[in-house]
């Protein structure tokens, strides 16, 4: 459970850094409530995924997942365009994070000591 939430908080990351760049200086209300709203849910879920998974992997899942969703839907929209050598870097992150999920770290799905 605690990776799925890290992974919707990592998900709710790229919606915030999107919305940061639609948000004009904080003046476009639309944008702006968007941003704030995914990230207070995205630091809910990292915030609840460390009690049960160490900080170093987590936070490096959490940006990984965050930094390839914004850069993927960039280049989707035609925000940022697409190179073969950012889809090999952001395949990289994906491999990255999808390694850190496989490696033990003794401490997953544990729930924290009272």
């Amino acid at each position: 459970m605690s990776w799925a939430i890290l992974i919707l908080s990592g998900l709710f990351e790229a919606v915030w850094a999107t919305a940061l760049g639609h948000s004009d200086g904080f003046t476009d209300p639309g944008a702006t409530t968007l941003f704030a709203v995914a990230l207070v849910l995205s630091m809910l879920g990292l915030g609840w995924a460390v009690k049960r998974i160490p900080i170093g992997t987590a936070y490096a899942v959490w940006t990984g997942i965050g930094a390839a969703l914004t850069v993927v839907y960039a280049m989707a929209t035609g925000a940022e365009p697409v190179s073969v050598g950012k889809v090999v870097f952001l395949s990289g992150i994906v491999l990255a994070v999808i390694g850190l999920k496989l490696v033990p770290s003794g401490r997953e799905e544990q729930p924290p000591a009272s």
